[in-house]
C-alpha cells in the first residue's frame, strides 16, 4: 500500500501549477520559487506515489491517472483551506456563516437582488458572489469551490442536486430601427446576411446561439463576431453592429424602454430554465442550505417574467 504520510502541500501545489501552466518554469513563477525547487517537489511526490505523474507531450504536461487523483485531492485541500480562512474571518467579524454563490454571466443582472433579498432576511450570513461563464462555473463545481450555483443546464458528469426556479427565455435582439423589426414572417434567408454578436466559446448562450443558427440555416454559414461581455453585446446591437441571441434577463430594461427590439423568428424565444445547483456528493453547510431554501421559497418574486415586446 502506498504510504503518503510524508505528502506535503508544496508538492501538491507544484503538481497543480505545472499542470495548469504547462511548464516547470511557468509553475515556478506562479509559486515564487525556482524551477529546480519545483522539479524537486515533483520528483519527491513521484517517489511517494511510486508512479509517474505526467505524460510529457508537445502540448506540455498531461497528468496520468495517478496525477489526476493527486490533482483532485489538491483541489479539495485548497478549497478546504480557503473555506477555513473564510470561517476564521467570519468568526472574527462576528458573523455566523458564509456561502459561496456562483452565477453564470447571463444571471449577473439577477444575482445582486437575490443576494440582497437573502441578506436582508439573514444578515448574519455572508454571501460571496462569483460571476463566470458556464465553463468557469462548472470548473468551480468540479473543484468544490462553490456551495450553490445559478445556471441553466446541469453538467452531466457531476452528481448535482438541481432545482428549477424559473423560465429563462433567450431572444433575438436588434437595434430598434432594424429593417426586420415588426416583420412577422422572418425567414432564414433574411438572416443570412446579418452579423451575429456572441460571447466567447464556453458560454452557454454562445452554445445556444450556434445550435439555433445551425437549425435555422440548415448548416449554412452565418457571420459571427465574438465579444467579451453581454453588456458589450447590448451596446453593439444598439449601435447597429449586428444581431444577438441573448438572455431576456440581461436586456430586460432595454427592451422595456424601447432601446432594443426583438425579432420574431420561428422557434424563438428559446426557453430554458434557471436552476439552482449544489454538489450532491458534498455536504451542504447550514448557511448554504438556508440560502437554497430561501431562493426556492421566493423564486416567483426573484425572477422577472418576460411578456414579449
Amino acid at each position: 500500500m502506498v504510504d503518503l504520510r510524508d505528502l506535503t502541500l508544496r508538492q501538491l501545489r507544484a503538481l497543480a501549477a505545472t499542470t495548469r501552466r504547462g511548464s516547470v518554469t511557468a509553475a515556478a513563477r506562479d509559486l515564487s520559487v525556482t524551477p529546480p525547487a519545483v522539479t524537486a517537489q515533483l520528483k519527491n511526490l513521484e517517489a511517494l506515489a511510486g508512479a509517474p505523474l505526467f505524460d510529457r507531450t508537445l502540448n506540455g504536461f498531461t497528468p496520468t491517472e495517478v496525477g489526476e487523483a493527486l490533482l483532485e485531492t489538491a483541489a479539495d485541500i485548497e478549497h478546504q483551506i480557503a473555506r477555513l480562512g473564510e470561517q476564521i474571518d467570519a468568526l472574527k467579524a462576528g458573523t455566523r456563516g458564509q456561502v459561496t454563490f456562483a452565477v453564470v454571466s447571463s444571471g449577473k443582472y439577477l444575482a445582486p437582488s437575490i443576494v440582497a433579498r437573502f441578506q436582508r432576511a439573514h444578515p448574519d450570513v455572508r454571501v460571496k458572489l462569483v460571476i463566470g461563464n458556464r465553463s468557469e462555473v462548472v470548473r468551480g463545481l468540479e473543484e468544490n469551490r462553490f456551495d450553490l450555483a445559478l445556471m441553466g443546464r446541469p453538467p452531466n458528469h457531476l452528481p448535482a442536486s438541481s432545482v428549477v426556479l424559473a423560465d429563462h427565455p433567450h431572444v433575438l435582439i436588434a437595434r430598434r430601427d432594424h429593417r426586420l423589426v415588426g416583420d412577422h414572417d422572418i425567414l432564414a434567408e433574411d438572416l443570412l446576411g446579418e452579423r451575429f454578436l456572441a460571447r466567447e466559446q464556453g458560454s452557454g448562450t454562445r452554445t445556444l446561439m450556434e445550435r439555433f443558427l445551425e437549425q435555422v440555416g440548415g448548416g449554412r454559414e452565418f457571420q459571427v463576431v465574438e465579444m467579451g461581455t453581454n453588456e458589450t453585446i447590448k451596446q453593439a446591437v444598439m449601435a447597429g453592429l449586428g444581431l444577438a441571441i441573448i438572455s431576456v434577463h440581461t436586456c430586460f430594461s432595454e427592451l422595456a424602454e424601447g432601446k432594443l427590439a426583438t425579432l420574431k423568428v420561428r422557434g424563438l424565444p428559446l426557453v430554458r430554465q434557471w436552476r439552482l445547483l449544489n454538489r450532491e456528493d458534498r455536504r451542504l453547510g447550514a448557511s448554504a442550505a438556508l440560502m437554497k431554501t430561501f431562493v426556492m421559497e421566493h423564486r416567483r418574486d426573484l425572477f422577472p417574467r418576460y411578456q414579449g415586446h
